[in-house]
């Protein structure tokens, strides 16, 4: 009769909703220890499930809050689901990426407007606060073409690095003014200025935030920073 199909149906929504509790209760019990470290959640799955347990409040609401737009349909819940998620959601990660990386540059510029700013930028300045710790977050333009060179000179025996870019001359020995033919580059030393700023900050657990050039802020630090940029610890000069 009717009553029956009424209760069988409110049995349903009761079971659903205890459900989507014990669900979201878990994946947020997972999800809140590293929410400092989570840039967005991405939801997907087959049907109007997911956009009633996101539009009905069962997610914490600092979990809530990164769930981003827009909510995508697969065709399946298992893990042919996921990597159907992963292939539709491209987009979306690429947009969640560059606007972190934006922020990053934001935060810099503002930083380094204050009176004893917590930023730096500049290879030499750099350098300088990797090597006291001072670096929290190295920003590094993907865009960045500069190899650390090593050199030798036979006149006197002098050794010295250098920061080019592209293909350059050898240059006179600085010690003794030996001109080029006097000098050797050991190319079995040489690095990739990615690669080599990158290794100083991880001896002092500095994080390496590479920034893309496809925004403004991000062909800010290409163009008006050399592609480099450091926000610190400490303030420091």
């Amino acid at each position: 009769g009717g009553q029956s199909q009424q209760r069988f149906e409110r049995l349903i929504e009761e079971a659903a909703d205890k459900f989507f509790k014990k669900v979201t209760e878990r994946a947020c019990e997972y999800w809140l220890p590293m929410l400092p470290d989570l840039k967005g959640i991405i939801v997907g799955g087959p049907g109007a499930t997911k956009d009633f347990v996101i539009n009905n409040g069962y997610l914490h609401h600092e979990i809530n809050k990164i769930v981003k737009k827009p909510l995508f349909d697969v065709g399946y819940s298992n893990e042919s689901g996921l990597r159907e998620l992963v292939q539709n959601a491209g987009d979306l990660m690429d947009k969640i990426e560059l606007e972190e990386e934006r922020q990053f540059v934001d935060r810099f510029l503002k930083e380094i407007m204050n009176a004893h700013p917590k930023a730096t930028y500049g290879e030499m300045m750099i350098r300088s606060a990797l090597d006291q710790g001072a670096v929290d977050t190295l920003l590094i333009s993907e865009s960045l073409r500069k190899k650390k060179v090593f050199f030798n000179c036979r006149q006197c025996k002098h050794d010295w690095s250098s920061t080019i870019e592209g293909v350059t001359q050898i240059p006179d020995c600085p010690e003794c003014g030996a001109d080029g033919d006097q000098v050797r580059e050991d190319e079995s030393k040489e690095m990739d200025l990615i690669d080599e700023l990158s290794l100083l900050a991880s001896q002092s657990a500095a994080t390496v935030k590479l920034i893309s050039t496809d925004s403004e802020e991000g062909m800010t630090l290409k163009q008006a920073f050399g592609g480099m940029a450091a926000l610190l610890r400490w303030s420091w000069s």
